[in-house]
Parts: C-alpha cells; sequence; structure tokens
C-alpha cells in the first residue's frame, strides 16, 4: 500500500484554502488517483536556517535506516507468525490505519525539545530494537542450527548419524571395541558400492605407517653371538606396513547408502631412546591413528569419531527433545517481541516522516510557519498519474527536474509504502 504526504504554502491564507487546492488536485472526482487524509503537523522548534539545512540530509539517511529495521522487524515477524503475520499492529491497530489516522506522540517525543535532540531520540531508541533483534535472531539461529544438525545426524546415513542412535546393543553383541595403550577399535562407514574394494584392501591400508624392522635372533642362527644394534642404530622402518591388525575386520552394521565396518588398529610405536656420546635422547612415541584416518579420507573412508555409549541412545533422545523446547520457547518469545517492536519501530519510523515534511517545508516556504500538509492513499496503479495531477495543480507548469538522480518538485512530496 503506497502512501505520499504532500506539502504545500498557505501564502497567508487559512488552511482549508490550501486542502482544498491539495484534494482537488488529486482526490476528486475529477483526479480520483489517491484517497486523502489530513495529516497532523505539529509546532516544532525551528533553530537556525544552517541547523534545518543540515538536519534536512542527515533525515534522509535517517529515514531510510529506520525503515529498513521497521522492515526487518516486519519480516521476521511474518516468518514466525506465518499467516498470522497480520497481527502485527501499530498502537493496537493495523499499520495502514494508525498512518490515515496519524496523531504526533507529545508524551513520548516533546515536540518543544530541539529538532537534533528529537531525531536523536528516536533513532537512538529504534538502534536499540535493532540491536536486540540481532541479538536474538543469532542466538535463535544457533539454537536452530544445533536441533537441525540433531535432527540430521539422528536421521542420516551411517556416514553422519550419531552411531549411538543407531548401534543398539543387539547390533553391538558379537563386536570387540578395544581402547588399550596401543591397541584401538576404528569404525569406517563407507558407500555400499565400495564394500568388494574396501574388504580387499583393509589390510594394506596405510601400509607405510608402521615399521616392523628390528634386531632379530631367531631367523639367522649364524649370526648368534655377534653384537646386536639398538636404538638409533636399528632401521624400525626397513620393514613397513598397515597398522590393521590381521583378522580384525568384522561388519557391523548396514542401511540403504553406507556399510559400517569395525577394525582394530596399532595406536602408535614407541621408539626407544638412545646414547648420543655421553647424552641420552630420550624416545618418542608415533600416533598412528591419525595418520590412519588420513589414508581412510584420501580413499573417501570415513572414520567415524565414535566411543560406543549404550546409554547414549536415550540421553541424545533427551537432548534432542529439550533443544525443540528452547527452539519452540525462543521462537514464541520472538513473536512477542515482534508483535511489540514492530508498532515502536513503526510509530518512530512515521514521527521521523512528519519531521522530514516541518523541516522541508519551513527551508521551502520560509518563515513564519505556515503550511498545510496532507496524506495521499494512492490508488492502485496510480502513482504516475498521481505525481503528474499534482505536478500540474500544485507546480509552476514546468517539467519535472532531476537533481542529484531525485525527483525535484514545487512542492514537498514525501513517498512510502506501508
Amino acid at each position: 500500500m503506497s502512501y505520499f504526504i504532500s506539502a504545500i504554502s498557505n501564502e497567508g491564507g487559512a488552511p482549508e484554502q490550501a486542502y482544498r487546492k491539495l484534494q482537488s488536485a488529486g482526490a476528486c472526482p475529477e483526479n480520483p488517483y489517491a484517497e486523502m487524509f489530513k495529516f497532523e503537523v505539529p509546532s516544532l522548534t525551528v533553530g537556525t536556517l544552517n541547523s534545518l539545512m543540515e538536519l534536512s540530509d542527515d533525515l534522509v539517511k535517517t529515514d531510510s535506516i529506520i525503515e529498513g529495521i521497521v522492515r526487518k522487524v516486519q519480516n521476521n515477524g511474518f516468518e514466525f507468525l506465518g499467516k498470522k503475520g497480520g497481527e502485527l499492529t501499530v498502537g493496537g491497530v493495523p499499520a495502514p490505519r494508525y498512518i490515515q489516522q496519524f496523531a504526533w506522540d507529545y508524551a513520548k517525543y516533546p515536540n518543544r525539545r530541539p529538532l537534533k535532540e528529537l531525531v536523536s531520540l528516536i533513532s537512538g531508541g529504534v538502534a536499540a530494537i535493532d540491536e536486540e533483534l540481532k541479538q536474538l535472531t543469532s542466538s535463535y539461529a544457533s539454537k536452530m542450527a544445533a536441533l537441525q544438525e540433531g535432527k540430521s545426524k539422528k536421521g542420516g546415513n551411517l556416514m553422519i548419524a550419531d552411531l549411538n542412535d543407531v548401534l543398539t546393543e543387539e547390533i553391538m553383541y558379537g563386536v570387540d571395541v578395544r581402547d588399550t595403550e596401543y591397541l584401538k577399535s576404528l569404525f569406517i562407514a563407507i558407500p555400499k558400492a565400495s564394500e568388494e574394494n574396501f574388504e580387499a584392501m583393509v589390510y594394506q591400508l596405510g601400509n607405510d605407517i608402521v615399521g616392523f624392522g628390528g634386531p632379530d635372533w631367531s631367523r639367522d642362527p649364524t649370526k648368534l653371538g655377534e653384537p646386536v644394534k639398538f636404538g638409533s642404530l636399528v632401521d624400525r622402518h626397513k620393514k613397513k606396513g598397515s597398522p590393521v591388525v590381521p583378522g580384525s575386520l568384522k561388519k557391523v552394521h548396514s542401511d540403504a547408502e553406507t556399510s559400517l565396518y569395525g577394525v582394530t588398529i596399532l595406536k602408535g610405536q614407541y621408539e626407544s631412546g638412545y646414547y648420543e656420546g655421553d647424552e641420552f635422547v630420550a624416545g618418542t612415541k608415533i600416533d598412528f591413528e591419525k595418520e590412519f584416518i588420513k589414508v581412510c579420507n584420501q580413499k573417501r573412508f570415513a572414520v567415524r569419531d565414535f566411543k560406543y555409549d549404550p546409554t547414549q541412545a536415550s540421553k541424545s533422545a533427551m537432548a534432542l527433545e529439550q533443544l525443540q523446547v528452547e527452539v519452540d520457547g525462543m521462537k514464541s518469545g520472538l513473536m512477542r517481541w515482534c508483535k511489540t517492536h514492530y508498532g515502536e519501530a513503526f510509530v518512530a519510523w512515521m514521527h521521523i516522516k512528519v519531521i522530514r515534511v516541518f523541516v522541508e517545508s519551513v527551508l521551502r516556504y520560509g518563515l513564519p510557519v505556515d503550511f498545510t500538509a496532507v496524506l495521499y492513499k494512492v490508488a492502485d496503479g496510480k502513482h504516475v498519474e498521481l505525481v503528474t495531477a499534482l505536478d500540474k495543480a500544485l507546480g509552476k507548469n514546468e517539467e519535472t527536474a532531476e537533481d542529484d538522480d531525485e525527483e525535484y518538485h514545487d512542492f514537498v512530496l514525501l513517498k512510502f509504502d506501508a
């Protein structure tokens, strides 16, 4: 729904004459382009000409910023209220009725305060609404993302699902889960189409990770009695292999798209310390698990970060239910917040428009303050016709000029949509 606010000088005459002139210009049987309403502009503090000119430029930006915040609150209200979005009101009435029956709120915005202070008061209040909305929507989005992630894990395939929700005690019966100092069970999810390939190569995965070399007295009896090499003198990586324990592969579970296998791997290897001269160099522990996971990722085999806990399924269900309760509560709170603050932001926006009309009228028509303003509710599809009719009736019968890409008229004209 589109509206125009227009103001013309009374030129020393009665306001009723200006009102009739504005009515005949665009809201009469001869020019039926809009419905017209009286528009109250209170007596505001004028100040100096320089301050009015500075304020005029600032008001255009302030008007645009506040409108953006009004739209933001409105859009969030529609998102949360759905079909009930029409319940967003201004002072308990629909926005169009508030605009058409506008009255200055003297208690909230004292009209005798300097205009710059008044604009600062209005814009500061709306800025606080915007900041609060950002915080509320950010918190809601974070909580909603956590809920969606939880649902995705619960309903997804074995690549992403929470395995504690999927692997029941019946499924895990007979599956050895190890996590000792040197052995660890890993669960690997693969596409069903890759089952045969995976089973054929699993014991060769990462076959350059583990070093199996070292002193061997048993296989070459001819060298018995000779000095044995230890520490740095031994090439532990002369013979290499995979960390996967032979015979440990077991298919645990599958769904329509994915299969889940369990394997046991060597977690790491200790490289013994040694003396270098009189100084002892401490031994180090080599981590095989990280390297093995990296190799699996390169093959597009997903090693799941999973620690089996038979009680975790019920805990996850309760956590997901609690998240849903929290999201619903936050949504209800945001619905109430939008209903309340939409009206506040809209009231502030309309008061800024009134100040704009006042400032533009004083700058255009001079002092003493003597002008009449009206509100046009534009008929559907009649925007161009209304502007043309107003220019013809209220202007100097010249073509509308363009100034810095903005329309210029011989009268005050503000356009906006509600």
